[in-house]
């Protein structure tokens, strides 16, 4: 036994040192001299870790795999296996318990091989039981604090989220939100233009909470008929009206213990919002030609592509009904603001549409690239699926190239340098109704829009799209493209 190493009664018996078995993390050391993996057990015992001693180097690989200690001290010189190829296996097999090395004296090229391997510390014999304790210390706090910087990028920077494909700003804004609102049994109000993704919000809201298991029933209150909008909703009992044969559940009572999404709510009929807004309130209510009191737990998640706050001004939205529903807002992002999202969509639509359709497309050339990016997607999300749809149902190949985009992306013309899509030149257009107006297309006049406000702030581009209402890249894209076809 190495004489420089002290007995355990060298460590001072420090309470907090003790835990129980159950808590406590799984140490192992691979070490073929007795006495010393004996020594080093006796030490981690005392720092509160349970440990599983081996001789052997291959002994050591299947403690690994069986039981994923969370520690290893391993030394290098060992009868089978030597600790470099224990470290690379660790390495290859996604082992990422931390390490520690024990290296001879003077081996400083071991230890920075080691480390090279994947090693987080190294310890050169001889040394004392406090060293042993800070070097373990340190690379546990190092391993404790990389796994809670990843927990929190994943929930900070994720790429993609229930459903949704994109790493920007806006949406990871929008998944925080869902992650908050699904623990709660608020009601949500999901705003947005059409084809932003209200909807697969609504359902992630869903799929998150304590109701996944119950159904999630969705009604579009702007395709349903004014005079069968209440039987819809809340059912109708049979002879309640003409064509009523029969007894039928409504939207609200299928949606019973889950969720009920009304899409579109501002096309509601404000007698209808009166029922609506007692039903939310008393969680009752009765079917159409029907007398008897239903009560069912619903949780509300309504969207609208519509300004709310409008249509409240003009009396098209009940007050008392939007802030009832509008207790958790979610504002869905339109494509156009979410640039660095739109390559990335693209590419997951185009992977997923392909394999379905029996293509064999796997990415876009860099001038569809440009145009895709230089676009202003009024459709957003929605657009861009059809898009890529209709490019995978219509051709077939590896890449696709600017001669499969469709119109109004497949505009026709002389491709600029650097791949941007050529813009129509002006042509005044004169009004029958108003002779001395002149009709300007709609990218001319934002154009000179944004000029006169680049101007007036004194060419600060980010204080001008403030002001603008827009994002500062929103701004810098459409300078570039319009740059580019000039």
């Amino acid at each position: 036994m190495n004489s420089s190493l002290p007995y355990s009664a060298d460590l001072p018996d420090d309470p907090e040192m003790h835990r129980t078995i159950a808590d406590a993390p799984l140490a192992l050391v691979i070490e073929d001299t007795p006495p010393l993996g004996a020594l080093y057990e006796r030490y981690l015992r005392r720092m509160g870790y349970q440990v599983q001693w081996v001789a052997t180097g291959s002994h050591g690989l299947e403690v690994l795999e069986s039981d994923r200690p969370d520690l290893v001290l391993l030394d290098l010189q060992l009868p089978d296996i030597h600790g470099y190829d224990i470290l690379q296996k660790m390495k290859t097999a996604g082992h990422s318990c931390p390490c520690v090395v024990i290296t001879a004296h003077g081996s400083a090229d071991s230890a920075l091989k080691s480390m090279r391997l994947g090693a987080a510390d190294f310890l050169e014999k001889p040394f004392t039981a406090e060293r042993l304790r800070v070097t373990v210390d340190n690379v546990m706090d190092k391993r404790r604090l990389h796994d809670e910087v990843q927990i929190i990028r994943q929930q900070i920077e994720r790429d993609g989220y229930a459903g949704f494909v994109g790493r920007s700003l806006p949406m990871q804004v929008v998944y925080r939100i869902i992650d908050s609102a699904a623990t709660s049994r608020a009601s949500v109000f999901i705003t947005g233009e059409s084809g932003t993704g209200k909807e697969l919000c609504a359902q992630a809201i869903h799929e998150r909470s304590d109701r996944t298991n119950k159904p999630f029933v969705a009604i579009n209150c702007g395709a349903i008929p004014r005079e069968l909008f209440e039987s819809e909703i809340f059912g109708h009992m049979k002879g309640a009206f003409s064509g009523a044969h029969s007894d039928r559940q409504g939207a609200a009572e299928r949606a019973n213990g889950g969720t009920l999404f009304l899409d579109e709510i501002g096309e509601m009929d404000l007698d209808l919002q009166v029922k609506l807004l007692r039903f939310i309130q008393t969680g009752v209510f009765q079917r159409v030609g029907g007398t008897k009191d239903i009560r069912v737990n619903v949780r509300f998640v309504c969207a609208t592509n519509q300004d709310p706050q409008m249509q409240v001004a003009d009396k098209q939205f009940r007050e008392d009904l939007y802030y009832r529903l509008n207790v958790i807002p979610i504002r869905m992002p339109a494509l156009r603001d979410r640039e660095r999202d739109i390559l990335d969509i693209a590419e997951a639509f185009l992977a997923r549409l392909s394999r379905e359709e029996g293509r064999t497309f796997n990415g876009f050339d860099a001038n569809v690239q440009s145009t895709l990016l230089n676009y202003d997607w009024p459709g957003n999300v929605r657009q861009l699926h059809n898009v890529v749809h209709n490019i995978v149902l219509l051709n077939d190949g590896e890449v696709v190239t600017r001669d499969m985009l469709p119109d109004p992306l497949g505009l026709t013309g002389t491709q600029p340098e650097g791949g941007a899509t050529p813009r129509p030149r002006p042509r005044a257009v004169t009004s029958s109704a108003n002779p001395g107006l002149a009709i300007e297309p709609l990218w001319l006049v934002e154009k000179r829009a944004i000029e006169a406000a680049i101007e007036q702030c004194d060419d600060n581009v980010p204080v001008a799209a403030a002001h603008l209402g827009v994002s500062a890249s929103t701004v810098y894209r459409k300078l570039k493209a319009w740059e580019a076809s000039s």
